[in-house]
C-alpha cells in the first residue's frame, strides 16, 4: 500500500480540529481507524511514525525477517537481562503502516478461552469474556474455510490455510501424534490443546495485514485523515482532560486537536512511553528524567510481559529447508501463482500442551519451523536444518518500559524480565524436553539429523537449564504495561479509559491483563474492534447530552 494522505488541514502550527485523534497504525490503529469512520460524522486522524508498507518483502511472506533492523523496524533492544547473562535482547516492532502485523509470523491464534475469562475476572467486566469477545473475533474475520460457531466469514481479516505447507510439517504433526498428543486442526475451535498447522493472516499467498484488511478499503473516505512520518510527541492535556496530540513532522512541531477522544494505539512500548512523555506516569520517575508530572498513575510501564523461547535445532538427513527458498524457482511460483515455499510463514505447524498435568490450561507452545531459525535471524541460515522453538505462554515474570530520557526521540529502558520468576525456567526446560521426545518418534525421526542446539552431549535438567539462558530468545509478544484493571497499578479502565484522564484511550497489546495463551495480533484486532464500539457510543452520548442541554 502506497502513503496515502487526505490532508484536511494544514502543516504548521495550529491546525483543524478533529473528532479522534488515533497515534499509531498499527494492528489496533488501522482498526480503530476503519471502524470509527464508518460514522460518516465522525472525523478520524490517524498518525504514523513510520511510512509505507508498500515494499515486496512486506508482501512475500516468508520475507518476513528481511524488513527487521530496517528503518521500517523501531529496531528495539532490551536491557541486559539478568538472568540470561547480561544478554541483550532485539525486539522488533514495526514502524510502517500495519506496524507489527506487516512484519509478523501471520499466526491467526486468538489464545484459550479461559484467558478472557480471566480477563473479565481482573478487570470486573464481563464484556471481556470468552461468549462476549467470540462474537468479536468472528465479526472480523474472514476465513477459507467458512463461517461456523467459532469462525467468522465476509469481514476484514483473510484467514487461510498454508497453500504450499513444507513436508516436514506434516512429518513433525505426525511425529507428535505418536508422541501421544492428540490432533487439532483448528486452535481457535472447541479447544486448543494438541498439535496441528497454522492457520495465517494471508490472502492468496500475500500477506494480509491489518493495512490491507482494514485501512485500505478505508483510505478513501473523507472524514479520515492519514499522516505517516508523523511522530507523537506529547498528548495535550487541559486540567484533567485530553484534548490533543503533539507530533513531529518533517522535523517540524506541530499540534492538532481532538473534539472527542485521544487514542493511544502504539503497542507496548510506545503507548507507555508517550504517556510518561506526556507527564503520566509513576511520578518519582518523571521527575528523575526531567518530565513534568500532570498526572501520578505508578502502573504506566510496570508489569511487561512477553513470551520467551528457546529453539532446539536439528541438522537433517536429507531434503531442502526454507533457507532455499529464495531462488528463481521460488520465487516464479510466488509471482506466477502465489504459490511454493515462498508463501511460508515460516512457523508452519504448532502445539499447544502442558508442563504439568495439574495444569489446568496450556502453558507450552511450539512452533515448528523447517528451516534453522537462530539468534532471531540476525545472520542468514547457512545449512538446512529444522527448528522446534518452545514458546512459554504462561509466564510469571514481569518487567518494565521506562523512559532513558525527556528526548521523545530516545528509545525507552526495556526491562523484559526474563526468567526472573523461577517457575518460568523450569517450564522451559520441560518443554526442551518434550521437543526431543517427538523428534526422536515417528517420520520427523527419519528426518532429523544429530542434535545441533542444545546438542545432543547436553543432558540433563541442570545443563539443560545453562543452555536455555544461553539461547531463550523473545517471540515479539509484548504486553500489559498499560493493562485494564481497577487496582492501584491498572492503568485503564474495563472501557480503556485511562484513569483519571478524560479523553484519553489506550487501545493496544498494552491494555492485555495478562498474556494470552497463542499469538497476541488477533487479540489487538479484537480490542480495537471492541473500542471502536465503546468510542463511538461514547461520542454518542456526549453529542445528545449536549443537544439537549
Amino acid at each position: 500500500m502506497g502513503t496515502s494522505f487526505r490532508q484536511n488541514g494544514h502543516f504548521g502550527g495550529e491546525e483543524r480540529d478533529f473528532d479522534v485523534v488515533v497515534v499509531g497504525a498499527g494492528s489496533a490503529g488501522c482498526t480503530l481507524a476503519a471502524r470509527l469512520t464508518e460514522d460518516p460524522s465522525l472525523r478520524v486522524l490517524l498518525l504514523e511514525a513510520g511510512g509505507s508498507d508498500d515494499v515486496l518483502e512486506v508482501q512475500v511472506p516468508a520475507a518476513l525477517y528481511k524488513v527487521w533492523r530496517t528503518r521500517r523496524d523501531w529496531n528495539y533492544a532490551t536491557d541486559p537481562q539478568s538472568e540470561l547473562g547480561g544478554r541483550e535482547l532485539f525486539w522488533p516492532r514495526g514502524k510502517l503502516l500495519g506496524g507489527s502485523s506487516s512484519i509478523n509470523a501471520m499466526i491467526y491464534i486468538r489464545g484459550a478461552a479461559a484467558d478472557y475469562d480471566e480477563w473479565a475476572q481482573l478487570t470486573g467486566d464481563d464484556a471481556w469474556a470468552y461468549a462476549h469477545v467470540l462474537p468479536l473475533f468472528r465479526r472480523g474475520e474472514d476465513n477459507s474455510r467458512g463461517a461456523d460457531e467459532f469462525h467468522g466469514a465476509g469481514g476484514p481479516l483473510r484467514v487461510e490455510d498454508l497453500r504450499s505447507p513444507h513436508r516436514w510439517t506434516k512429518a513433525v504433526v505426525e511425529s507428535a501424534v505418536s508422541a501421544g498428543y492428540p490432533r487439532n486442526d483448528d486452535f481457535n475451535g472447541a479447544r486448543q490443546e494438541g498439535v496441528g498447522t497454522y492457520q495465517v493472516t494471508q490472502k492468496r499467498g500475500r500477506r494480509w495485514s491489518a493495512a490491507d484488511a482494514y485501512l485500505r478499503p478505508a483510505l478513501d473516505r473523507p472524514n479520515l485523515t492519514v499522516r505517516t512520518g508523523a511522530q507523537a510527541t506529547r498528548v495535550l492535556i487541559d486540567g484533567s482532560r485530553a484534548t490533543g496530540v503533539e507530533y513531529l513532522h518533517g522535523g517540524q512541531r506541530h499540534t492538532v486537536h481532538a473534539g472527542h477522544e485521544v487514542v493511544l494505539a502504539g503497542g507496548a512500548i510506545n503507548s507507555p512511553q508517550l504517556l510518561m512523555l506526556s507527564g503520566i506516569g509513576p511520578a518519582d520517575h518523571l521527575r528523575e528524567v526531567g518530565v513534568d508530572v500532570v498526572h501520578d498513575l505508578p502502573g504506566v510501564g510496570s508489569g511487561l510481559q512477553d513470551h520467551p523461547l528457546v529453539p532446539t535445532i536439528w541438522h537433517v538427513r536429507s531434503g531442502k529447508s526454507l533457507f532455499r527458498a529464495e531462488s528463481a524457482s521460488g520465487y516464479a511460483q510466488w509471482f506466477g501463482a502465489r504459490r511454493g515455499p515462498l508463501t511460508s510463514n515460516l512457523a508452519e505447524a504448532g502445539l499447544f500442551t502442558r508442563s504439568s498435568p495439574e495444569l489446568p490450561e496450556p502453558d507450552l507452545q511450539y512452533h515448528f519451523l523447517p528451516v534453522k531459525f537462530w539468534r532471531q535471524a540476525e545472520v542468514d541460515p547457512d545449512v538446512d536444518a529444522f527448528t522446534a522453538a518452545t514458546v512459554l505462554v504462561h509466564v510469571h515474570s514481569r518487567g518494565s518500559v521506562r523512559l532513558r530520557s525527556a528526548d521523545p526521540t530516545w528509545a525507552p529502558a526495556i526491562d523484559a524480565g526474563y526468567l526472573t520468576d523461577s517457575r518460568d525456567l523450569e517450564a522451559l526446560v520441560t518443554g526442551m524436553e518434550r521437543a526431543r521426545e517427538i523428534a526422536s518418534v515417528g517420520p520427523l525421526a527419519a528426518v532429523l539429523a544429530e542434535e545441533w542446539s542444545p546438542g545432543g552431549t547436553v543432558r540433563g535438567r541442570e545443563a539443560l537449564k545453562a543452555k536455555a539462558r544461553e539461547t531463550l530468545e523473545s517471540l515479539y509478544h509484548p504486553v500489559s504495561s498499560c493493562r485494564m484493571g481497577t487496582d492501584d497499578e491498572a492503568v485503564v479502565d474495563s472501557q480503556l479509559r485511562v484513569h483519571g484522564i478524560d479523553g484519553l484511550r489506550v487501545v493496544d497489546a498494552s491494555v492485555m491483563p495478562t498474556l494470552v495463551r497463542g499469538n497476541t495480533n488477533a487479540p489487538t484486532i479484537m480490542i480495537a474492534e471492541r473500542a471502536s464500539d465503546l468510542i463511538k457510543a461514547a461520542v454518542g452520548a456526549r453529542q445528545t447530552a449536549a443537544s439537549s442541554s
